[in-house]
């Protein structure tokens, strides 16, 4: 690698993006995935993620929280505005409110600082099965409420056209309501079925992506008429669905 950071360009690996201002943590980190068949980029900063992303489509973005100029949280919040990439950020302190506003920002996964390359690798491509596998999953439309879920093209059409962008995590949760439509469905439930089991997962990890799926989809969030709250049960998808 060199200080460029690019690693095992083309041959259909998948292409992460690293971003970290740590030098350190660039090299390593783009050794480690390299090493487990990605083909990788590490930039410093957020201008220099915006000239790659100008330059060549990647599978994933691993963003650290704190970077200089502009926050991890700032660049997250700006790719939401255009890009559906997968996006895992780096959080330096692990608390639950550096994890739960990344999540509101569109973040897929985080991961604290300090971590094991080895457990982010096994991120990286957990996340990759549930944004590129729930597809192959099923190849039917879901029709619910008005709204279209095309699972191939991985779509949210509105009731009056419009394409309504998900995240991977999102697209992951909504999936799971659709299947198990108007079954009372517990935070365990449903993280067991969009991420597995994880000793990281946390219970608020849920509740932001519910919150971010109600602003999608409901005229007032407030008052949801859709994706429903269940008094000490959980969450409920209240429309009927259809599949074909």
């Amino acid at each position: 690698m060199n200080e460029s950071g690019t690693v095992n360009p083309g041959g259909g690996l998948p292409r992460i993006v690293v971003v970290d201002d740590d030098a350190e943590i660039r090299a390593l980190t783009s050794r480690s995935l390299s090493q487990h068949g990605f083909s990788v980029t590490t930039v410093a900063d957020g201008g220099a993620l915006r000239r790659v992303l100008g330059e060549e489509a990647c599978d994933l973005i691993v963003l650290d929280l704190m970077l200089p100029g502009e926050s991890g949280l700032d660049i997250c919040r700006e790719i939401r505005g255009g890009l559906n990439v997968p996006i895992i950020m780096l959080t330096a302190l692990g608390e639950e409110s550096d994890r739960v506003v990344g999540l509101e920002m569109g973040a897929d996964d985080y991961l604290a600082k300090p971590f094991s390359t080895r457990e982010l690798v096994a991120r990286i491509r957990a996340v990759l099965r549930r944004t590129t596998g729930s597809a192959a999953a099923g190849t039917g439309d879901y029709r619910f409420g008005g709204w279209t879920l095309e699972v191939v093209r991985r779509r949210l059409m509105s009731p009056d056209g419009t394409v309504v962008r998900l995240t991977g995590a999102e697209f992951d949760l909504l999936l799971a309501f659709l299947d198990h439509a108007q079954a009372v469905l517990s935070r365990d439930q449903l993280s067991e079925i969009t991420r597995g089991r994880s000793p990281h997962l946390f219970d608020r990890s849920i509740d932001v992506l519910i919150g971010r799926l109600r602003r999608k989809l409901e005229p007032d969030p407030r008052e949801p008429t859709l994706l429903q709250t269940v008094r000490n049960g959980g969450y409920v998808l209240s429309a009927a669905v259809e599949r074909g």
